[in-house]
């Protein structure tokens, strides 16, 4: 009886760890910009990362979302490119034929030291008779307390329009302990345009 109560106890916090841990805790649109099917053809995705390999991996991830029209930062700009020359960007874009830019920026990672508590369960014990139904015993068994690390992801989403040459949406996200960059975006990605199409910026179908 003791393993099966481990048992779903184990299983409850793998169920609630799979669970989406990104949530939306501000955001911004242009209300005169609705997003329509086809608007889009060209969209340059940017993940401002200072790790290389995950910024190439978020923009990835981000790519697969636009179905054929978005084009990562990295393999657009290339080396030779120099992302500070603000006016040279600006043209390059616009010259190039892009709608949009989207870009997704780390501002922060906070850690937090979270104590569970320690845990006491019962279940009753298996009664022969009558008896031992009327007059049942309950036996106890306990968890210890633990500590744990959080780490929450703090996440700026900026949308450009560029033939405005204006920011059209924005957003703040925070996630709990992602699984990697691949989830961490895929989850942005999920809570972003949720937050999109109940807002009216993408036209619903």
């Amino acid at each position: 009886m003791k393993n099966k109560y481990y048992i779903l106890f184990a299983f409850l916090i793998v169920l609630t760890t799979s669970c989406s841990s990104t949530q939306i805790t501000s955001s911004w649109r242009d209300p005169d910009k609705q997003i329509h099917a086809g608007d889009w053809k060209k969209v340059l995705v940017v993940a401002l990362l200072r790790n290389e390999t995950n910024r190439r991996r978020a923009e990835d991830e981000m790519v697969k979302y636009l179905h054929g029209k978005g084009i990562t930062s990295y393999s657009y700009l290339g080396e030779n490119f120099n992302p500070k020359n603000e006016e040279a960007l600006r043209n390059k874009i616009k010259d190039e034929g892009f709608d949009a830019a989207i870009t997704m920026r780390l501002i922060d990672v906070e850690k937090e030291k979270v104590y569970t508590p320690e845990q006491h369960y019962m279940y009753p014990m298996y009664y022969r008779n009558y008896s031992h139904y009327y007059y049942r015993s309950w036996s106890y068994y306990s968890t210890p307390g633990y500590y744990t690390i959080t780490k929450k992801f703090i996440i700026e989403t900026v949308i450009y329009s560029i033939p405005d040459d204006q920011i059209i949406w924005s957003g703040i996200t925070e996630t709990y302990d992602p699984a990697g960059v691949e989830k961490l975006t895929d989850e942005i990605a999920h809570a972003i345009h949720k937050k999109m199409l109940e807002e009216g910026f993408i036209e619903k179908k």
